[in-house]
């Protein structure tokens, strides 16, 4: 019996860092599984380059991500939009990239009913990423330490009895220069969408899921398969929602069978990873 799925216009992910140990690949694999989508836009840092270069790290999970979004590409007329993001801006070099239904740019305009929407991951705002490369890599140095002290803390609340507990979330929210960084990434990057003679905006990149309005223009990010398990949805009627996936599971249950069915596309070689971290070298 075919499953239930969520059937929507547009959906809208990013930073989901595929070969690093922190990605959810199971709960986002889920998600796109359920999802049946016109277009689906991978807004950046999709696959993590970066560690791939260090550990070359790529279990199945991770392979089976890219297999789905290939039939959705090829078996369900799925226009796939894949933007560059900065810890895959290896796809720089040969950006940009169109192959009938998939297309790999720096940045996109979005056409709905109430008017256009300029799409980005959103690093062009970060001056550390684009112009400090050593501190760039020293920040994602501090962040990959914040998460394995969280994956420690989290296993002892497991056995305590306690829930899930997001040490980077709380860092965000309580530490004030990240959170006038936000503040100001989103005005930013509002202000740009302005200038673009667009209404609003979708991105990525910092890792902290909104939508809002920041003056006139409709802010929106889609957060990412880290910590949040956020994506950002346009209905059919043209509302767009953010997703959280705890309550997108209770409405659509995962189940194990999800994680080993084979899906209707060949298999892409496990070795997929040292090639990716070669190119991305």
């Amino acid at each position: 019996m075919e499953k239930r799925t969520l059937k929507v216009r547009t959906v809208i992910i990013s930073d989901v860092h595929l070969g690093t140990l922190d990605c959810k690949a199971e709960e986002v694999n889920h998600f796109l599984k359920r999802v049946q989508c016109d277009k689906l836009i991978l807004n950046g840092d999709i696959i993590d380059g970066w560690r791939l270069k260090k550990t070359g790290y790529w279990p199945k999970a991770h392979t089976r991500f890219i297999r789905i979004v290939l039939k959705k590409l090829e078996k369900k007329n799925t226009e796939v939009i894949y933007l560059r993001g900065n810890h895959d801006d290896v796809l720089a070099k040969f950006m940009p990239i169109v192959f009938e239904n998939l297309q790999i740019v720096e940045d996109y305009i979005h056409k709905t009913e109430r008017g256009d929407y300029l799409v980005l991951h959103g690093d062009v705002f970060d001056t550390v990423t684009k112009n400090f490369v050593f501190l760039a890599y020293l920040g994602d140095w501090g962040y990959r330490m914040l998460m394995k002290i969280n994956r420690l803390y989290n296993h002892w609340r497991s056995w305590r009895g306690k829930e899930y507990y997001s040490l980077s979330k709380a860092v965000k929210a309580r530490v004030k220069q990240a959170v006038n960084h936000v503040s100001n990434f989103e005005q930013h990057i509002s202000h740009l969408a302005k200038s673009r003679d667009c209404v609003g905006v979708m991105c990525g990149h910092i890792h902290t899921a909104a939508d809002q309005m920041i003056g006139d223009i409709h802010y929106l990010n889609s957060g990412d398969w880290v910590e949040s398990l956020t994506a950002i949805v346009e209905h059919l009627d043209g509302r767009f929602e953010l997703i959280d996936f705890s309550k997108f599971a209770l409405e659509y249950p995962m189940d194990p069978a999800d994680n080993t069915e084979t899906l209707d596309i060949p298999e892409l070689p496990e070795s997929i990873a040292p090639r990716v971290a070669t190119a991305a070298a």
